[in-house]
């Protein structure tokens, strides 16, 4: 697990898909907790704490930051969903 320059652990699961997505994310507050998305479906706020993972950017929401000691796979599952669901249709 890889410390962030704000002492976030990141799961070795999370920081693989960062680097394969190819562009910048986001992590922010949804009613169901904290969730990372693309910056196209929530863009990035100037308070965010930006961190640089490879070419990409990780935007963390200062609401979550303040409550996060760990950045985890499940935090994925919403884009995942939404990524599974965009094939789906593709594909019909």
């Amino acid at each position: 697990m890889e410390k962030t320059q704000r002492n976030l652990d990141i799961d070795p699961e999370v920081k693989a898909f960062i680097l394969e997505h190819k562009g910048d994310l986001r992590l922010c507050t949804t009613c169901g907790g904290p969730v990372i998305v693309p910056v196209e479906m929530k863009g990035p706020k100037g308070s965010d704490i930006v961190m640089q993972i490879g070419p990409n950017k990780l935007y963390i929401s200062k609401v979550q930051a303040h409550y996060l000691r760990r950045i985890e796979k499940h935090m994925l599952a919403y884009y995942e969903r939404y990524m599974e669901k965009k094939n789906l249709e593709k594909k019909n």
